[in-house]
């Protein structure tokens, strides 16, 4: 698509807009409509008929009374004009669909066709629908979405406690040494997880407008480092570690349906890792990125310097100030930082799987 994102278009057409409220008055006059949002060679070639509009400003109350005519309704592709009414439209019949009505088959074909986004208007079912590429998206209402982004923000309160959980049980294993590839797979599958879940929240409260505003900033909350967590663990454990293997594991994982990220065997086998309860041993990435105020090329230095987390987490105060950039005042907060967390892992007793 050369267009607006489909994100972008959701929010121009979001609750409040101009051109929601005009598809509500569509909706309230109970006759259907089809509006194609922008125009190019391509729609006029699947246009026959109709008449062209002539400085003709959008407003809702002229779209609205264009609706009623039969044809669908051409915008430009800044939204701003109405160029063409009454227009019937003939996209490609071989373009499947799986609408039954009319006006929906007609709009998904034209959509998937001109490459533009159009807007459906169920005369029966009172609802618009938007279609754009591969994307057919229900514009309900507000009360609607928000109670659906209600209830997914607390799915992901939830996931992202197992993530949390996953987390913390990781990193006591790495200083046990006690560390299987399953626990780092359980973390990379929750973390997975949320960033899927979040990115179906995040589409939902674009359709929102301003009114989406605090559900996008709870969700902005409980995805914090969470791809980064992703990044830091797949660092960590990948073998080998080229430059690209971390982007392209990430990738990877991004490609797995939802039912091969919840089967850990898969998970392990896509990234290459051996048996799930062979021993594992990470690079520090992860561990080193809770020590505050660390630079992050300090953190490469020192992850390049002693290779692993069982090598540092051994390091004494004069090994660590070996490594560049390391000194030592440095090197001291180094060492009571790993003690903090030796002592808080001999206090906690693992549960193997």
């Amino acid at each position: 698509m050369g267009g607006p994102s489909i994100y972008e278009t959701l929010e121009r057409l979001a609750p409040g807009t101009s051109l929601r409220t005009a598809l509500e008055r569509v909706i309230q006059q109970g006759k259907g409509g089809l509006v194609v949002l922008g125009s190019n060679p391509k729609v006029a070639a699947a246009s026959s008929g109709g008449f062209k509009l002539v400085n003709s400003p959008f407003t809702p109350a002229r779209l609205s009374e264009l609706s009623k005519m039969d044809g669908g309704i051409i915008l430009d592709d800044t939204w701003n004009n109405i160029l063409e009414a009454n227009v019937h439209f003939i996209p490609d019949g071989t373009i499947a669909t799986d609408e039954t009505g009319a006006r929906h088959r007609t709009a998904e074909r034209l959509a998937v066709e001109t490459g533009t986004p159009v807007v459906a208007v169920s005369e029966g079912r009172r609802v618009a629908t938007l279609f754009y590429g591969d994307h057919k998206i229900e514009l309900v209402s507000p009360t609607e979405v928000s109670a659906h982004i209600n209830q997914e923000l607390q799915s992901l309160e939830r996931l992202r406690s197992r993530l949390d959980e996953a987390e913390n049980r990781l990193g006591r294993l790495e200083v046990t040494g006690l560390v299987s590839y399953r626990a780092v797979v359980t973390v990379l599958q929750r973390a997975e997880l949320a960033l899927r879940l979040g990115k179906v929240i995040r589409g939902r409260t674009r359709t929102l407008g301003e009114e989406g505003l605090i559900a996008g900033l709870q969700l902005n909350d409980l995805l914090t480092g969470v791809e980064e967590l992703e990044r830091l663990v797949l660092s960590d454990y990948l073998k080998p570690l080229r430059s690209n293997s971390v982007d392209k594991a990430m990738r990877a994982l991004s490609d797995l349906t939802a039912t091969e990220v919840d089967d850990a065997p898969r998970v392990a086998k896509e990234l290459g890792f051996s048996d799930l309860d062979d021993e594992a041993d990470g690079r520090g990435h992860r561990l080193l990125s809770h020590v505050a105020r660390l630079p992050e090329s300090v953190r490469e230095d020192i992850v390049r310097h002693f290779g692993s987390v069982t090598k540092l987490l051994a390091a004494s105060e004069v090994q660590l100030t070996r490594v560049e950039g390391v000194g030592g005042t440095r090197a001291e907060q180094l060492r009571g930082f790993f003690r903090r967390l030796e002592l808080a892992a001999h206090e906690w007793e693992p549960v193997l799987d």
